[in-house]
């Protein structure tokens, strides 16, 4: 079953690339006394993902900064090399976090793994983003199958 808007966002560890290498992240201390919009995709480096969803985050970051968030987070089930890698090429910089969720484990403990067996990614998580204040969901847009609306960047900023 999905978390929902109202539930606490699971804690475990997750990975960041830094400049020593991989280092984990802290669920808790990543959204604990914050406000975070955090957004995730099925993979680094695909099409839409690369073309609209993480370039749509890092163009209206000033804007969703300016709101009150204190941190924009794109999350994938991928390595800390590839997200990594990615957030690079993308010029993500300073503005967008770019977190690995490895093993699936945030995904699985938020309800919202996706099967990508089909195109050769196995597991994976579905497209979504939320708005957490200080720990708590207090908004979860879940797409519906290969939709591209409730996630992405104009809607977040529109919400907050």
């Amino acid at each position: 079953m999905a978390i929902s808007a109202g539930d606490k966002v699971p804690s475990t560890t997750l990975m960041e690339m830094t400049a020593e290498g991989p280092g984990p992240v802290n669920s808790d201390e990543l959204f604990n006394g914050k406000k975070v919009v955090l957004f995730a995709v099925p993979g680094a480096f695909t099409p839409l993902c690369s073309g609209q969803h993480l370039p749509g985050f890092i163009d209206n970051a000033d804007a969703i900064l300016a709101k009150g968030v204190d941190t924009i987070v794109c999350l994938s089930v991928n390595d800390a090399f590839v997200m990594g890698a990615w957030g690079e090429a993308q010029g993500a910089g300073d503005k967008v976090r770019m977190v690995a969720d490895g093993n699936g484990e945030f995904t699985a403990a938020m309800g919202l793994e996706m099967d990508g067996s089909g195109f050769g990614l196995g597991t994976r998580s579905q497209r979504y983003a939320m708005i957490v204040d200080n720990g708590v969901i207090s908004q979860l847009n879940v797409e519906e199958g290969r939709n591209f609306e409730a996630s992405k960047a104009e809607t977040i900023l529109a919400a907050l």
